[in-house]
């Protein structure tokens, strides 16, 4: 699938913050139609809520198609690609694997993050193996593909995100609630 480039794809080269957005589901049943698309909708309204711009959401088997659709994603240049589905221990759940070969630098203390806030709802959430990380100045996550687990994990990304895409943006402290104090030896947190 092939969209016109989003106007703020080149603004990673001017400092500000890239606010277009990429969504993709993994579900051979939603693929097929068969099942509707429940989360996709619902990660493209927080994305809206958060001000960035989502693209149109990409609804796709489980495995090597989540793969095509990061490649043709990461063409466009988003800020963020939010994934969800794909990140349990069946035969058919392969997303990680799909994102890990993109990622440059992981954030596994986001993935553990959304595991923990899943956990205090259901111990079944420590079977995601969603990643989080960073694919040139992408910030990718994998989310489950249930509708609690996506909103776990979009809580836990609400107040990180910002940051994220500020520091992908190449502004190292603006707007870091951590900002080291002058002369304090240096930046602590990264």
């Amino acid at each position: 699938m092939n969209h016109a480039r989003p106007k703020h794809a080149d603004a990673n080269a001017t400092g500000e913050v890239n606010r277009t957005a990429g969504v993709v589901i993994a579900s051979n049943r939603a693929a097929a139609g068969t099942y509707p698309d429940r989360t996709g909708p619902v990660i493209s309204q927080w994305l809206r809520d958060q001000g960035f711009d989502p693209l149109p959401v990409r609804v796709v088997p489980d495995g090597e198609p989540v793969k095509a659709a990061l490649a043709d994603l990461l063409a466009e240049r988003p800020g963020v690609i939010i994934t969800s589905g794909g990140t349990g221990i069946t035969a058919d759940d392969r997303t990680p694997e799909m994102t890990a070969g993109f990622l440059q630098k992981q954030l596994p203390g986001v993935a553990e993050a959304m595991r923990a806030a899943g956990a205090a709802k259901t111990p079944l959430a420590v079977l995601s193996r969603g990643l989080a990380g960073v694919s040139g100045t992408t910030f990718i996550v994998n989310l489950p593909g249930s509708a609690g687990g996506v909103r776990d994990g979009l809580d836990v990304l609400a107040p990180l995100l910002e940051h994220i895409c500020t520091q992908l943006a190449g502004q190292r402290d603006a707007g870091h609630p951590a900002a080291p104090v002058p002369n304090s030896g240096g930046h602590h947190g990264h």
